[in-house]
C-alpha cells in the first residue's frame, strides 16, 4: 500500500492515527535502512582501503548503487553519514576520561590522547576515509566535531583553571588547543603508518602536558 493513501474510517473520514502509524513505521525503516548501508560501507573500507569505490559498497551492502544514492543522494551524503556514525562511536570513548573528575589535567589530557590514537590505530582505513572531506561546497563535520570535543574537555578544565585563579576564557583556549593537538598528532602518527606503538606516543604527549598543567595540579592539592 502507498504510504501517502489515507485510510477511511466511519463515514469516509480519514483515521490520521492509522496514516501517523505507516508514517511512523515506515520512518523507523528508513532509519535502520540508512544504519545498515552505513554499517556495509564500513565494512567495505576495512576490505578495500579509505578509497573505497561505490560499486565494492553497493555489493557489500547486496544492493545497488541507485538505491545508496536513494537514501543519500551521493557519495558526499555517504561519506557524512559515516562521519557522523564515526563521531558517535569516538565520543562514546572519549567521555570516559572527560567524566572522571578525578584526574589531574595533565592525566586527562594523556589518556584522551591515548584513547583517541587507540581508535585510529584500531580502524585506521575508516579514519583515512573520514578525514578525506569531499572536494567541494561540502560541510565540514569534522571540524564541528573537533570543536564539540574542544568544548568538552574546556567543561572539565574549568574547575583547575578557576583554583588556579584563571578565567574561563584560559579553559576555553586550553580546550581547544588540546584537542587540535591530539588531531594533529593522530595525524601525523598515521601519515607515518603509525610505525612507533602507540604508548610511546602517548608517553610524547605526556612528557608536553605534565610540565605544562604542572601549575594546575598543584592548585587543585
Amino acid at each position: 500500500m502507498d504510504d501517502d493513501v489515507e485510510v477511511p474510517g466511519a463515514g469516509g473520514a480519514a483515521l490520521p492515527q492509522t496514516a501517523d502509524g505507516r508514517h511512523t513505521r515506515w520512518e523507523e525503516h528508513r532509519v535502520q535502512r540508512r544504519r545498515d548501508l552505513v554499517d556495509a560501507t564500513l565494512r567495505a573500507i576495512r576490505e578495500h582501503g579509505h578509497g573505497v569505490g561505490m560499486d565494492d559498497i553497493a555489493a557489500r551492502a547486496g544492493t545497488s548503487k541507485t538505491v545508496i544514492y536513494r537514501h543519500f543522494g551521493d557519495r558526499t551524503g555517504l561519506w557524512t553519514a559515516v562521519v557522523e556514525s564515526v563521531h558517535d562511536y569516538i565520543l562514546s570513548n572519549l567521555n570516559v576520561p572527560l567524566t572522571l573528575s578525578r584526574l589531574s589535567p595533565d592525566e586527562l589530557v594523556t589518556q584522551l590522547a591515548d584513547v583517541y590514537l587507540a581508535v585510529v590505530e584500531r580502524d585506521p582505513e575508516i579514519y583515512r576515509f573520514v578525514v578525506a572531506r569531499p572536494a567541494g561546497d561540502v560541510a565540514d563535520p569534522v571540524g564541528s566535531f573537533t570543536s564539540r570535543i574542544g568544548a568538552m574537555v574546556a567543561d572539565a578544565l574549568r574547575p583547575h583553571v578557576r583554583a588556579a585563579g584563571l578565567d574561563d576564557l584560559t579553559a576555553d583556549t586550553w580546550g581547544h588547543g588540546v584537542i587540535g593537538f591530539i588531531w594533529a598528532v593522530a595525524d601525523t602518527w598515521l601519515a607515518t603508518d603509525m610505525r612507533r606503538p602507540r604508548p610511546e606516543i602517548v608517553a610524547d604527549v605526556a612528557s608536553l602536558v605534565t610540565p605544562a598543567f604542572a601549575p594546575l595540579t598543584r592548585s587543585r592539592r
